[in-house]
């Protein structure tokens, strides 16, 4: 079945507008009269406007031509640009249908080692990206950037409370699993129930507090190159910078950080879909500012994507390589730095590594974690990292 049954063309009045030629959306191919062929491109463009699962939301569904509006004016960055925007996808009769179709579309494209980005919706069209990679029969990590963990309790009555609260929960629970690991940027301890931290801890997953993210934007940055989808809810950016959200929050994420994230995201080669949702044009400003900040977000996932490096042989000359010796087990760690690059990878035991493919026992690590080995300690994210795979 072709996929542009399930599409709707992108309306004129979005781009009818756009003159000079050396902006995005002249350099795009864009679902106007013919569909793009999605095959050939290296990233696709997807917009979402299914709203059911957010309580109060409607104006959800408007936000993925208000934010082509921002892009589409931006200038085209380096690389090859061969992007395509698929249009607007048709909602489900139900939700469980729309997240099906999202599904069918992410797997497609993935398939076609074509990256989807998905803008607008609610948050739990997620867990329709999410089920795009159970084909491919390797474990999986999820970045989710959110000022919630959405994995609220299910209530007495459940019906009066909406997927986007507990759309994580769907996640976790799904059969069959093929999560590795969850990290979650981003969250602010006083909208968190106190227990769901220690919850995700027991799992052996990763939860930031936007404090430590705050302190150190860069020490995220081995976070995020583990993932390979990026699910992020607008409610992480404070919302001075981001007020198009119906949770929005005075604190968070500043729009700067926000794109810092997305280039880190975009340049991580093992990252293959992206989600940025639950924008609502009506409690945006009058300057439409989140769809602006999305628009240069989405700009510098796709800028880092250009700029990926591809490194993988770590017995190549490209890498340094480091032998640890240290007092206890495991005796010894390996790291990898790359000479270009300069990103930092060590080796951790793992009776799955047959499972984890291309991953293989080799996680991405920082400097710090080299040099408290040094010190004849085990760092704290080869512990974290080896309980994860057993």
């Amino acid at each position: 079945m072709s996929l542009s049954l399930f599409f709707r063309p992108v309306d004129a009045s979005v781009y009818e507008w756009v003159s000079n030629r050396n902006t995005a959306f002249k350099a795009m191919e864009v679902y106007t009269d013919e569909f793009p062929n999605y095959a050939e491109a290296d990233i696709a463009l997807i917009g979402i406007g299914e709203h059911r699962g957010s309580e109060f939301n409607e104006g959800i569904a408007r936000a993925a031509d208000t934010i082509r509006q921002a892009f589409y004016r931006l200038k085209k960055g380096s690389g090859a640009y061969r992007i395509v925007d698929l249009g607007n996808l048709v909602d489900g009769h139900s939700l469980e249908e729309t997240y099906g179709r999202v599904r069918e579309v992410c797997e497609t494209l993935i398939s076609y080692q074509t990256f989807p980005i998905l803008i607008g919706g609610s948050h739990d069209v997620d867990y329709g990206q999410y089920q795009a990679y159970e084909t491919l029969e390797k474990l999986i990590t999820i970045l989710s950037v959110d000022a919630y963990i959405d994995i609220e309790k299910l209530t007495d009555s459940p019906d009066t409370q909406k997927p986007s609260q507990h759309h994580l929960h769907k996640i976790l629970m799904h059969d069959p699993n093929y999560l590795l690991n969850y990290s979650h940027l981003g969250y602010q301890s006083y909208l968190v129930d106190a227990e769901v931290p220690g919850l995700l801890d027991k799992f052996y997953f990763d939860a930031y507090r936007l404090g430590l993210v705050n302190q150190s934007i860069t020490s995220m940055e081995p976070v995020i190159r583990s993932a390979d989808m990026l699910s992020f809810d607008i409610s992480a950016i404070k919302s001075a910078d981001a007020p198009g959200h119906a949770r929005a929050q005075p604190f968070g994420l500043t729009g700067q950080e926000a794109c810092q994230l997305c280039w880190y995201a975009g340049h991580s080669e093992r990252l293959t879909s992206a989600g940025f949702y639950e924008y609502n044009p009506d409690f945006d400003d009058e300057k439409q500012t989140t769809a602006s900040v999305l628009a240069i977000m989405i700009w510098y996932l796709i800028e880092g994507y250009y700029h990926r490096t591809y490194e993988e042989d770590f017995e190549s000359n490209d890498f340094i390589k480091y032998l640890v010796p240290l007092p206890v087990r495991p005796e010894q760690i390996t790291f990898y730095k790359a000479k270009k690059s300069e990103k930092w990878w060590m080796e951790v035991p793992t009776p799955q590594a047959d499972r984890l493919k291309e991953r293989k026992s080799i996680v991405p690590c920082d400097p710090s974690d080299y040099e408290m080995a040094t010190k004849g300690e085990l760092p704290d994210r080869w512990i974290q990292t080896q309980a994860k795979y057993l």
